[in-house]
This record gives C-alpha cells, structure tokens and sequence, in this order.
C-alpha cells in the first residue's frame, strides 16, 4: 500500500518552502534501527535540467539533514543505501563522482557527526573499491570510533544476495573445518555472519523507507527486513526532509508489529 507522506508546507521569510509535520509522535515507539533506500537522485536533477550528478550533490546534503535529524530523535541506527552491487553498471563519469562523493561527505562532516555523538560504520564490500574511497571510509570510521550515539551505517558496493552467498561460504568453511555441523546451524548463525552482525542488538531494521515512488527492495538487507515495517514515499530523496522522516515513523507507528503471532 503506497503512503505519499502528510507533509504540509509554508511560504517562509525567504521565499521558500518549508515542510512542516503536524504528526507528533510517540516518543516511546521510535524505531530503533531505520534504513532507507536513498532513490530518486538523478530524476530529482533531470526535472530540473541538471546533470545526474547535481542530484547526487544535492542527494548528499540531503544525508547531512537527515543523519541528525535521526539522531534528535533518538533513532539508534540510521541505515543509508549509497552504493549497490549493481551500480557498477551506471556509466563510468557518474560512478567516479559517486566514489568521490564519501571524500567530500566526510571532509564537512565528521566535525558535525562528532559534535552530535554519531558514530560511522560501513558495510559492503570495502576493498573493491578504489583506494581513494576506502581511505575517507577509514579515516572517518576511526575519526568517530568514540561516539557512542547513533550509528551512521552507510551501505557501500553491498548487495544482499551477495552477503547472503558469503555467509553461506563462511559457514561451509566452519563445517569443513569440523567447527560446526550442519545440524547445529540456526537462523543465529547466519545471522552472525552478516554484515550487519556488528550491530547487534539492533541488527533488523524496524522501519525500511524507500523515497521516489518505487516499490522495490532493490537486494537490499534480503534476510534482515524480514520482519521490518515497509514504508514508500513519492518524495524523490533530495527532497526528503525532517517532516518527511517524522512522518514515516508516524506511519510506523500506527502499525501493528505481530512478528507473525497475534497482539
């Protein structure tokens, strides 16, 4: 079932609209690991007669706004698809801005993230990525390593088929290596092997957002949404706001999360 959002907005002094939420939430209901599939980027640039990479820019602020307004709210992971698997197929010039772009995100904002306790991790598959990229991924994971508020969990080159394939080639090795026996795997032990282990106790994410009118998943965390509330918005992500983001845990909110037993 689509829900567009119930975001109302007002001229301000400078002429411009600001988006307003008039749903107040439960403060006691917040979901404790959000993750969003960040889509819309290119289509928000093109509507307006810019390059593809103008939305991505744009797109990035858009995280800035988004990190600490998800960590105002007491939200504990924030879960951001930024680069798939499959993206590798997008032409060459726009995927070496999309490398850059982790250079310039972190090089503004580690000050910020650090001043409101958030602290970076990544997952995906790191070491294919160019050298450039994975040293502004390290340096600001090691720049935050003691923040101990939210955690800004950036998805970069993941795929979930992919992780899922490599938990599974890591839990043959345990079991040729006498470790382990296949009798004894459980929905923990794969579990422990994904790349979200590390963020236990908040591993699943409650809520999962998609901006842009779509209504896919896209590989994104396939085991881990098994049970996670499903939210899409038209709003293309630049345009995604605080009200935007209110809005989709109000949405949330008035679910009624049974984890497949009755309440």
């Amino acid at each position: 079932m689509r829900w567009s959002g119930k975001v109302f907005s007002k001229n301000t002094q400078k002429g411009k609209d600001e988006k307003l939420s008039f749903n107040t939430l439960d403060d006691h209901n917040i979901p404790s690991h959000v993750a969003i599939i960040m889509d819309g980027n290119g289509r928000w640039a093109q509507k307006r007669h810019l390059p593809r990479i103008a939305g991505h820019r744009e797109g990035m602020n858009t995280v800035k706004k988004i990190t600490i307004s998800a960590s105002k709210l007491g939200v504990k992971i924030l879960t951001l698809y930024a680069f798939s698997t499959e993206n590798w197929k997008r032409p060459s010039a726009e995927v070496s801005f999309l490398m850059h772009l982790p250079t310039d995100f972190f090089d503004t904002f580690v000050p910020d993230l650090i001043k409101h306790n958030v602290r970076v991790n990544v997952m995906g598959y790191i070491d294919q990525l160019p050298d450039y990229t994975q040293k502004a991924v390290k340096n600001a994971i090691a720049d935050t390593e003691k923040c101990t508020g939210m955690v800004l969990n950036f998805a970069l080159n993941y795929g979930g088929r992919a992780e899922i394939v490599t938990a599974v080639q890591k839990i043959a090795a345990q079991v040729d290596q006498n470790k382990i026996s296949p009798e004894e795997i459980t929905d923990k032990t794969i579990d422990s092997m994904l790349m979200t282990a590390e963020l236990k106790p908040y591993s699943d994410p409650d809520l999962l957002i998609r901006t842009s009118g779509e209504e896919r998943i896209s590989n994104f965390l396939l085991w881990q949404i098994a049970y996670s509330e499903l939210v899409f918005t038209d709003q293309l992500w630049p345009d995604f706001s605080d009200a935007t983001l209110r809005d989709c845990i109000y949405e949330y909110q008035q679910r009624n999360r049974r984890f497949g037993g009755l309440k």
